[in-house]
């Protein structure tokens, strides 16, 4: 895919027996002109000393399993008990081609019941790993086989769908690359960036196991206050309802902080691509210095004549995938970073470092005041699949909130919380357009759409300008509405719910239905099936 916190010590304390379970990875991409065929390997214990495998076989095993992975070096030597997709955090890179029929199978060696769902992969609803709705639980010393066709080209993620707050922060997830059958762009680099958030207080696996992040017992009896947080800077304040994100203190890019993030290699002349896939909880703004760029894809989906840019952050919700692209044309080591104040902010950091001067052109500045890359208005405008004044054959409202119920602090969508929410009905065929409204004070929610891609309209009420947008995440900041449509052309149960997991636990999830759907499996009382 990663823990509700919200009031004074109570807060504080579960956040730390709960956090060291973040996902990151440890390797920093790789050289496309060097890639070589899968090979298997045994199962280390260490995540954080393994180069991530790349597959590009179309049959082949993952294996989950534990860990424990090494973050920092040097002072600090963080080492943080993990779960793994095939010893490493992240786990294994899939590349495939497009049209590849894959065989994929997922083999638990966990103490607990898991899952791998595909996101932003257009799979049949049977494939989607959501434990409960589309498939039981792969028990601990069982095996699951995913069959799917490899059908749209772009930068996906894989990860746990089972209890997936909580599996997800343990580091069960990897990157899923479907490259284009022909394309004519060709990258002489290519390296996935995946980011993360983790605590670097140590707790064990099965203390972590134990964990319920679905809701938080608030007794304002107590003289609790709540606490107010803005997610992409993860700042709280007293007397607003709203969820904490200041214990997470470690961020990383593939698995690694601050100096023991591996440096991405490239030459003068170079075309670069650099894939990246926010896996943890938080947004992360993004700047890549020295250089102008473009952001070629959105979600996997591309960005239509997309223009160069420098020195504007690119934000990046939890879910969000980036491809960004430049041509290496300087000497030295110039700095991928991120911007905030938080703690951790400081150890998102890559070097891009060419090969032929290794000495240091630039210098950090995180705290560096830049104008923040607005996705809605960017690119070429050109006729797309659906507008705003069309007919639509199915409209939904979904208003977001935080709210208290029953002493405990929710996520909601027009009030009520999973599994009490109500669903999106629709027959196949039909064209279904969604509004989010944000009416949470202080909480991002990047909203997720299972087995579609989705066409953003307009945001705040405003047509998009630009290139035509289509994503399967899109983040709703306090305050923002946005207008959104799809086509129905997936039939099954697909999930539609907030990706920072912590609010999908707490409550905020629904479903698209297709009425005339059956599904194919019986659930078993006995798999223990979480679906957030």
């Amino acid at each position: 895919m990663k823990k509700l916190g919200y009031i004074g010590i109570l807060i504080g304390l579960l956040f730390v027996l709960t956090a060291c379970t973040n996902n990151v990875s440890n390797h920093e991409g790789h050289d496309m002109s060097e890639m070589k065929e899968s090979e298997e390997k045994s199962s280390p214990t260490e995540a954080g000393s393994q180069s991530r495998k790349v597959i590009t076989d179309n049959e082949f095993t993952i294996t989950a399993q534990e860990g424990t992975l090494q973050i920092n070096e040097n002072n600090e030597n963080v080492t943080l008990p993990v779960w793994t997709f095939d010893g490493s955090v992240p786990g294994s890179e899939i590349r495939v081609q497009e049209g590849e029929e894959l065989t994929i199978h997922l083999k638990n060696e966990l103490p607990e019941p898991v899952t791998i769902h595909w996101h932003g992969v257009p799979v049949p609803n049977n494939i989607d790993g959501i434990p409960g709705v589309t498939m039981n639980a792969v028990q601990p010393g069982e095996t699951f086989t995913y069959n799917f066709t490899a059908e749209e080209p772009g930068t996906y993620w894989y990860h746990s769908h089972q209890d997936g707050v909580n599996q997800v922060d343990k580091g069960l997830y990897g990157s899923f690359i479907v490259e284009p059958k022909n394309s004519e762009e060709v990258y002489d680099k290519d390296y996935v960036l995946m980011l993360d958030e983790w605590m670097s207080e140590e707790t064990s696996s099965s203390d972590m196991s134990s964990m319920d992040h679905s809701g938080m017992n608030m007794e304002s009896s107590e003289g609790h206050e709540g606490m107010s947080m803005d997610q992409e800077e993860g700042h709280s304040e007293p007397g607003e309802m709203g969820h904490d994100m200041r214990m997470y203190d470690l961020f990383t890019i593939n698995g690694k902080s601050g100096s023991s993030v591996e440096p991405l290699l490239v030459e003068n002349g170079d075309k670069v691509r650099l894939r990246f896939i926010n896996a943890g909880f938080m947004s992360h703004k993004i700047h890549v210095h020295g250089h102008d760029i473009k952001v070629i894809s959105s979600d996997g989906q591309e960005i239509v004549n997309p223009a160069l840019f420098k020195d504007q952050l690119i934000s990046i919700a939890p879910g969000e995938r980036y491809d960004v692209v430049f041509e290496a044309g300087s000497e030295g080591q110039w700095y991928i970073e991120c911007h905030g104040d938080m703690e951790g902010t400081k150890g998102m950091k890559a070097l891009i470092q060419y090969n032929d001067d290794s000495e240091m052109k630039d210098q950090e500045n995180d705290e560096e005041e830049l104008s923040v890359f607005d996705l809605t208005k960017y690119g070429e405008s050109k006729d797309a699949e659906f507008t705003l004044d069309q007919s639509y054959d199915v409209e939904y409202t979904m208003n977001l909130n935080t709210e208290m119920k029953q002493k405990e602090m929710v996520f909601t969508i027009n009030g009520k919380a999973y599994p009490e929410t109500e669903g999106v009905k629709v027959k196949e065929g039909d064209l279904v357009k969604v509004k989010f409204v944000n009416n949470s004070k202080t909480d991002d929610h990047p909203m997720h759409l299972h087995g579609h891609f989705f066409q953003v309209l307009s945001k705040n009420g405003e047509p998009i300008q630009g290139s035509p947008l289509i994503k399967d995440t899109l983040n709703v900041k306090p305050g923002e509405e946005y207008v959104v449509a799809f086509k129905a052309d997936n039939p099954g149960n697909w999930m539609f719910h907030c990706h920072d997991l912590h609010h999908a636990a707490a409550g905020m999830v629904s479903h698209v239905n297709y009425e005339d759907y059956k599904s194919d499996f019986t659930p078993d009382p006995h798999a223990h099936n979480k679906p957030e």
